[in-house]
């Protein structure tokens, strides 16, 4: 297959101290500084400094296992907005749960982000994931998992109108004539759905991009409908070439269905990478961290992760014949079962299991040297096994920076990825059409 004439888009998924689990534990890195501020403006310098795309910060309404691993978070949103006063360029996209913000408040709050960076800002929608996260919210426990997507397509639509709600040219200032917005160009939307309302307007002027771009993830069959309808950038979990094109190729099936263009959507698989300068050193840096990680630990990840007690069986042997648990779950159903399939596939035990959800969480890891990294990269993109990729780093900001000194360089040598920012915004970093106002109509007033 042909060299591709699009280039490699790239994320910087900024997670904890770094993607592996153990990493706070290692010499490279201090689990404090997730609560610092400085911490993340030296790590989004750092992508944009190798021309990323986009900084990626998760989101979890919960917190659990604080005594014995890094936890906690600073709410993303408040986060980026300090971090677009640092950075010029760099796309900033933070993590909005639908299940528990109301759209009017999630609306302000990205369209404001959107304004602050000039037009850097994307929301990672998702309809969160643990019935604990219901519990902090006075709930028992989440709505069905279909549920929630045919919830969250309501909620995007009414944040889209929100977004809608201003003209582009709303703003006018007339000082002399007293006219502050052009008559009519602000509405009041009336929205009314099945679990979602809103007067409106929005009390923000529409944002610089038209809208944040949305950004989704999810394999499920749900999940694979929802992005087609509604995702310009789709983040995933791939273990191997030939999952990674068939969830291309099912996304972009799906995109025809809805009527959407082949262009307006970007897949971009997770990846974690420990790069050295040689094969040796990598897979040394590799096994350093992995033995931050004991076989108890390993084994009680799978546990937790699959809500399968696995402590009776051997930790060194292979994964037991399992219930449908993917079926069963309420949470991730296609990263249970991407987990379970990896396990058979690659032939893990229980322990190496758990030390691969350790290390990524079920994202795919690489270990080697940096043109070995690019030729996977290569093969990937050409192949349409993706757009680009999510770059998770196993420690932060060490391996950010390692990875913006050893592999940019490679990816930029083979004509992948870019060597400068040619536009300002994120839409434009990405290829995405700028949306016009579609819901507005002319002529109403306030």
């Amino acid at each position: 297959m042909g060299k591709r004439q699009d280039k490699l888009r790239l994320g910087a998924f900024i997670y904890y101290s770094g993607h592996h689990s153990a990493s706070w534990r290692h010499p490279l890195a201090n689990g404090k500084d997730i609560f610092s501020v400085d911490y993340y403006i030296k790590a989004a310098q750092i992508a944009e400094r190798g021309k990323f795309d986009m900084m990626f910060l998760a989101d979890y309404l919960y917190l659990a296992g604080v005594e014995h691993t890094a936890a906690g978070m600073l709410d993303p949103v408040t986060l980026l907005s300090a971090i677009a006063t640092h950075t010029s360029k760099l796309g900033l996209t933070a993590t909005g749960s639908t299940t528990y913000n109301e759209p009017f408040h999630l609306a302000r709050r990205y369209a404001t982000l959107d304004h602050i960076s000039n037009g850097r800002a994307a929301w990672n929608i998702v309809t969160s994931q643990h019935d604990i996260e219901a519990q902090n919210f006075g709930r028992q426990q989440h709505p069905e998992h279909g549920l929630r997507y045919q919830m969250a397509e309501e909620y995007v639509d009414l944040t889209r109108e929100l977004w809608d709600s201003w003209h582009d040219d709303a703003l006018v200032n007339d000082k002399e004539n007293s006219i502050f917005t052009q008559p009519g160009a602000v509405r009041e939307i009336h929205y009314e759905g099945q679990w979602y309302s809103s007067r409106g307007p929005l009390n923000v002027p529409r944002p610089p991009q038209g809208y944040p771009v949305l950004v989704v993830a999810g394999a499920s069959k749900a999940g694979i409908d929802f992005a087609a309808k509604t995702g310009e950038v789709v983040f995933t979990a791939q273990q191997s070439l030939e999952g990674a094109k068939a969830f291309y190729q099912a996304i972009h099936e799906q995109l025809e269905k809805e009527g959407r263009h082949k262009d307006s959507i970007k897949i971009m698989p997770g990846i974690s990478p420990v790069l050295a300068s040689t094969e040796e050193e990598a897979w040394a840096k590799y096994e350093e961290l992995n033995a931050l990680v004991s076989e108890e630990d390993a084994v009680a990840a799978v546990s937790h992760f699959l809500k399968y007690d696995l402590s009776a069986y051997p930790a060194n042997g292979p994964l037991p014949e399992l219930p449908d648990l993917a079926g069963a779950s309420n949470a991730m159903k296609s990263r249970i079962q991407l987990f379970i399939d990896t396990a058979h596939a690659e032939k893990l035990t229980i322990v190496e299991l758990g030390r691969k959800m350790h290390g990524a969480r079920g994202h795919l890891e690489f270990v080697g040297t940096p043109e070995q990294f690019a030729d996977l990269v290569e093969q990937w993109f050409n192949e349409y096994a993706c757009d680009g990729f999510n770059i998770m780093p196993p420690i932060l900001p060490a391996d950010l920076e390692t990875f913006v000194e050893l592999a940019i360089p490679v990816l930029q040598e083979r004509g992948l990825f870019r060597k400068e920012y040619e536009g300002t915004t994120l839409r434009e970093h990405l290829g995405l059409e700028r949306p016009a106002p579609a819901h507005f109509k002319k002529g109403q007033v306030v």
